[in-house]
């Protein structure tokens, strides 16, 4: 807990310091809020008819902690005191009234009173019911003036500057506080309607409001609070209230979702970040049942753009792993048909894709309209004709629906029977249905490890297919790759001078970045009407498990992409990006196809 967090409006030293209630003079409430210095005293506003009362600075730190007694007392600290005080405390009713020598009272609203005896509780001390309300704001300030201290390290390089840190004390004497129910002044009963037991949580009002504005205002007016949860929340409910005392949780991935919820519902903004933050940090994690899908459903269904667009990504370029999981039935209508229309999905062919959607619509059923705009998703030019052949015959659910996709397909085998100059003619190639997905297949590109990527350049060819059409199928392109660690940028290159003074501009190595570049080896009238789109897929291994971490897409025109690996540190060995010292790549070529310019005569 830090000093921020303390001296919040509402925490403790609102006691002390509310001026709307007190109207304590400026310089009065400078001294309370800062806890040193010397301040000229100035005479305290005082209420008529009241006999007790107290200032910020008439609060002392006497032997032990947190006690008041009467007469003058002070504490060192190196020279700096706190002013002398000279304060008498006693009990008044509902509302305890501060003695000041003045003989002016004022109460103290019940609320900001309660804080201070939880905070004092904190501290350790067990002060009598007479002494309560003077006995927490001398905790408080123990506290306070605790963590200043220990945050004051930089002393301007004075040799004497020293750190006292006890905050792990700290943490330690919260916990046992939840732990045991020292001195709560407030229950939680969480109920589930599955149950008819309670769990009870024996609570202290002042943590639980610094955390949370809902926890502020149920426990306003009362000390005793039912709340109602599902199960899965109410489980982790004893994890939620710990991160209220100490600020840190531990879970796992299955408990992700039910303790976002809980941050959401009860507004604990911090836990909530933290948690979105875990579960995008977490994509790739083994999980017996997958959780990503999950995830995405979630994060649709409460508005969270950012991990919605990050579990969608992460799908898309890992899609291969998916389509054979346990999570793929999980997979809702919307989600599908988001994955479908995308061309950056990575997957072995369209085969594999069109055989893992037609499980998926065997084992869900949906309705014909939906079934159908499904099929109609699959880019069927891009399966060979003989695998079209057997779909129409083999698959059950393409003959179910084969009068929905009867053009598609007629279109696909038009498409292999004839060249794609021709048949840009007549049709338009210009739409996703031609466009090939990132294929994972031998004829669609290669894979290239390279060990040791930061030791020097490496080079490397392969060959891919023309195009997808059949009538290509025994055409190949021939492709050189280039890879260097450190390519310099011109500006960045060394500049030769005839002047005296210098003849070469120093240059480090990590001033270089890593270069990729993909250029056909041949040239062929073949390549009329086409142009290649060059993708490179980047693998990276988290926890054991590798999975595609970036998808770098070269521009038609393009031999290389200027942010490729811009922040890879591939000079060292523990560097994210290399798994085992070695760089995973994947190359993949794809034909874009372009419709022919008609002439008027």
């Amino acid at each position: 807990m830090n000093t921020h967090e303390l001296g919040e409006p509402g925490g403790c030293t609102h006691c002390a310091l509310n001026a709307k209630a007190r109207r304590v003079p400026a310089a009065q409430r400078a001294v309370a809020a800062h806890g040193a210095g010397a301040v000229r005293r100035q005479r305290p506003h005082v209420v008529p008819g009241a006999r007790w009362s107290t200032t910020p600075w008439d609060v002392g730190l006497g032997a032990g902690v947190g006690w008041i007694g009467a007469g003058s007392r002070s504490l060192g600290n190196g020279g700096s005191q706190f002013p002398p005080i000279d304060v008498a405390v006693r009990a008044g009713g509902a509302r305890g009234l501060h003695k000041h020598p003045s003989g002016t009272a004022r109460p103290v609203p019940r609320r900001a009173a309660g804080r201070c005896e939880t905070m004092a509780r904190l501290t350790g001390t067990r002060p009598t019911a007479a002494r309560r309300w003077g006995c927490a704001a001398t905790a408080f300030l123990l506290l306070l003036l605790t963590v200043q201290a220990a945050q004051k390290a930089d002393l301007g390089g004075d040799a004497t500057a020293a750190t006292i840190n006890h905050s792990l004390t700290l943490l330690q004497r919260l916990q046992e506080l939840l732990q045991n129910g020292n001195s709560s002044d407030s229950v939680l009963r969480v109920r589930t309607a599955a149950s008819d037991e309670a769990k009870v949580f024996h609570t202290h009002q002042l943590l639980l409001s610094l955390q949370s504005e809902v926890f502020e205002g149920l426990l306003r007016n009362q000390s005793v609070v039912t709340l109602h949860e599902p199960p899965e929340t109410a489980a982790l409910f004893e994890k939620f209230i710990r991160y209220l005392y100490c600020g840190g949780v531990s879970l796992l991935l299955h408990q992700a979702i039910p303790l976002h919820q809980l941050a959401s519902k009860y507004r604990v903004w911090g836990l909530q970040r933290g948690v979105a933050d875990y579960m995008r940090s977490h994509l790739a994690s083994e999980s017996s049942q997958g959780h990503v899908v999950g995830w995405y459903h979630y994060a649709a269904r409460i508005g969270d753009a950012a991990l919605q667009e990050s579990c969608l990504q992460f799908l898309a370029w890992n899609l291969s792993s998916v389509l054979g999981s346990a999570e793929w039935a999980s997979v809702s209508v919307e989600l599908l048909l988001l994955l479908l229309e995308r061309s950056d999905l990575v997957l072995h062919s369209e085969l594999e894709l069109y055989t893992a959607v037609e499980a998926w619509l065997a084992r869900r059923q949906p309705e014909d309209a939906v079934a159908e705009r499904v099929l109609r998703a699959i880019r069927y030019p891009m399966i060979a004709p003989s695998q079209l052949f057997r779909l129409q015959t083999q698959s059950a659910v393409l003959v179910r629906h084969y009068g929905a996709v009867q053009d598609l397909l007629f279109q696909a085998f038009q498409f292999h029977s004839a060249s794609p100059l021709h048949f840009a003619k007549y049709f338009d190639v210009n739409c996703s249905m031609f466009l090939p997905r990132n294929y994972l297949a031998p004829s669609w590109g290669s894979q290239w490890v390279i060990n040791n990527p930061a030791r020097d350049d490496r080079s490397t060819s392969f060959q891919t297919q023309l195009g997808p059409s059949s009538h290509d199928s025994g055409k190949r392109v021939t492709w050189n790759v280039l890879f260097s660690p450190r390519w310099l940028p011109v500006s960045l290159r060394p500049v030769y001078s005839d002047s005296v003074s210098s003849a070469i501009q120093p240059v480090r190595i990590e001033d270089g970045r890593p270069r990729l570049v993909v250029t056909p080896a041949t040239s062929s009238p073949d390549f009329a009407g086409v142009s290649f789109q060059k993708t490179v897929l980047v693998g990276v291994r988290q926890q054991g498990r590798i999975f595609v971490k970036h998808a770098y897409s070269f521009h038609q025109s393009s031999d290389e992409t200027a942010d490729f690996l811009a922040h890879a540190d591939l000079q060292k060995r523990t560097s994210e990006y290399l798994i085992d010292n070695a760089l995973h790549l994947h190359i993949i070529i794809k034909p874009v196809y372009h419709s022919l310019i008609k002439v008027k005569k």
